[in-house]
C-alpha cells in the first residue's frame, strides 16, 4: 500500500492513486487513449517487486527465481486475454517497440521472398515511420487509404497483395477516431495470395492492437494473426511495458543482441516491476463485454450532450470503438480548446499523443477539410469515467462556444 507521505492518496471512488497536489474530485480525465491512470492493483504489484522481490530475473538464486515468477505470471495473464499460449508472448518496453520489432523483424526474416510490404495511411507513427524507413531502403510500400469514415476498404487490401508481398501491418482500432479496421481481411488476403501465386512463404500479418487490447475480446488463434502488439499503459498499467504476440512457428529477426532474455528477441534485463504491473492491470480488467457496454452507454450520453452544442462535428464513424470519440468545433483551434478545457481541469487531446500538435494525418487521410482537422479534439474514455465527467465537458464546451 502506498503511504500518504509519498504524496499519493488512494481515492476509493476512482480506484486510483492520485497526487495530493491534484484536486481529484474536480479532475476530469478524458485522454485515456494517450495514457491511463495506473490502477491500484498494478501499483501494489509494482511496489512489492520494487521493495521486496527486486531480484534480476536471470539470477539463479531465490530472489532471481521469484522475479522470474512475476514474468511468468504476467505472461500467462496477457496470453489469456489473447487466447494463446504464454510462450507466444514476448515482453517489450511498450507498443512502439513491439510494433518496430514486428515490422523490422518480419521484413528482415522474409526479405529473400519479396520486396512488397503493405500498411495503411492511418497507422500509429511507430508503424508509419518504420515503413517509411523501409521504403527508403528500397522496399515497395503500398499505403492503403481509408474511406471517408476512416476505415480501410477490404477490397483494397486484396488488390494490394501480389506475388512479391511479404508483410502486411494493419491496426485493429485507430487511435484517433476509434475506427475498427478489417484485420481479418488482411489475414484472408495473405492466405489467398499464398495460394493464388503459389508463394514459397505466406505473407506475415501484423496487427497493432494497442487501442483494442483490454477493450475488445481478442482471440488471436481464431483470427489466425501472425503478430500482435499490445501495451500496458492504455489499460491502467504502467508506462514502459508492452508485449508482442508471435504465433507458434513464426520466426522474426531480432533487432538487438545481448543476453538470451525473451528468447533472444528482446535481450537485456527485464523491467520486472513494470511487467508485474502490466500483468496485474490485465487481471484487473474484469468483464470486457460489460466494460464495452458501459462505454457505449457513456458514448451515447456524450453524443446526446454534444448535440446540444451548435456546430459540433463528429469525426468518428458510428460503429467505432465506443472508448474513442473524435469531434471538431470549427472556428476554434484544437490547441486553444485544449488549454481552455485544461483551465477547468478537463483533459482531452488533439489526437495522438505522439503528434505533438501537428495536423492529424489520420483525419487528413480521411479527406476532411483543414479547418475541421485544425479544430479536432479526441475524447477517450476508460471504464472509470462517469456521466458526471461528460456533463463537465459538455458544460465547458458550451461556455467556450459562447
Amino acid at each position: 500500500m502506498v503511504e500518504a507521505e509519498t504524496f499519493l492518496l488512494y481515492n476509493k471512488n476512482t480506484q486510483f492513486y492520485v497526487n495530493l497536489a491534484w484536486e481529484a474530485d474536480e479532475l476530469v480525465y478524458l485522454d485515456n487513449s494517450s495514457t491511463t491512470p495506473v490502477c491500484r492493483r498494478a501499483i501494489e504489484a509494482m511496489n512489492k517487486v520494487l521493495c521486496e522481490d527486486f531480484g534480476n530475473a536471470s539470477s539463479l538464486h531465490m530472489l532471481g527465481i521469484d522475479a522470474e515468477g512475476y514474468l511468468d505470471d504476467a505472461r500467462v495473464s496477457v496470453a489469456k486475454r489473447l487466447s494463446c499460449e504464454s510462450g507466444c508472448i514476448t515482453f517489450t518496453s511498450g507498443g512502439t517497440e513491439a510494433n518496430n520489432m514486428a515490422v523490422f523483424g518480419a521484413v528482415s526474416a522474409l526479405k529473400r521472398f519479396g520486396r512488397r510490404i503493405i500498411t495503411s495511411e492511418i497507422e500509429h507513427p511507430s508503424v508509419l515511420n518504420a515503413f517509411k524507413a523501409l521504403e527508403n531502403e528500397g522496399y515497395e510500400v503500398v499505403w492503403l487509404k481509408p474511406d471517408a469514415s476512416g476505415k480501410i476498404r477490404e477490397r483494397d487490401i486484396f488488390e494490394a497483395v501480389n506475388s512479391e508481398t511479404i508483410f502486411i501491418s494493419l491496426m485493429y482500432v485507430n487511435n484517433e477516431t476509434g475506427a475498427l479496421q478489417p484485420v481479418e481481411s488482411a489475414v484472408a488476403a495473405a492466405k489467398s495470395a499464398a495460394v493464388r501465386f503459389d508463394m514459397a512463404k505466406k505473407p506475415l500479418v501484423h496487427c497493432d492492437a494497442v487501442q483494442a487490447f483490454g477493450k475488445i475480446d481478442i482471440n488471436v488463434k481464431a483470427m489466425d494473426i501472425d503478430l500482435m502488439s499490445v501495451s500496458a499503459h492504455k489499460l491502467h498499467g504502467p508506462k514502459g511495458a508492452g508485449a508482442l504476440y508471435i504465433k507458434n512457428g513464426v520466426r522474426i529477426s531480432p533487432l538487438m543482441y545481448g543476453g538470451g532474455q525473451e528468447k533472444g528477441l528482446r535481450p537485456g534485463t527485464e523491467n520486472v516491476p513494470a511487467i508485474a504491473g502490466f500483468g496485474a492491470a490485465v487481471e484487473d480488467i474484469g468483464n470486457i463485454s460489460q466494460n464495452c457496454a458501459a462505454a457505449k452507454a457513456l458514448k451515447e450520453y456524450l453524443l446526446l450532450r454534444l448535440s446540444e452544442i451548435e456546430g459540433v462535428i463528429i469525426n468518428s464513424p458510428a460503429d467505432a470503438l465506443p472508448f474513442i470519440i473524435n469531434i471538431s468545433l470549427p472556428g476554434h483551434k484544437a490547441e486553444t480548446l485544449l488549454h481552455r478545457l485544461e483551465a477547468k481541469e478537463i483533459y482531452v487531446s488533439s489526437g495522438s499523443a505522439c503528434s505533438k500538435g501537428k495536423l492529424s494525418h489520420v483525419l487528413k487521410a480521411q479527406g476532411l477539410d483543414a479547418g475541421i482537422i485544425d479544430s479536432s479534439i479526441r475524447i477517450s474514455l476508460s471504464r472509470f469515467n462517469t456521466n458526471k465527467d461528460i456533463d463537465a465537458l459538455a458544460q465547458a464546451l458550451k461556455e467556450i462556444k459562447g
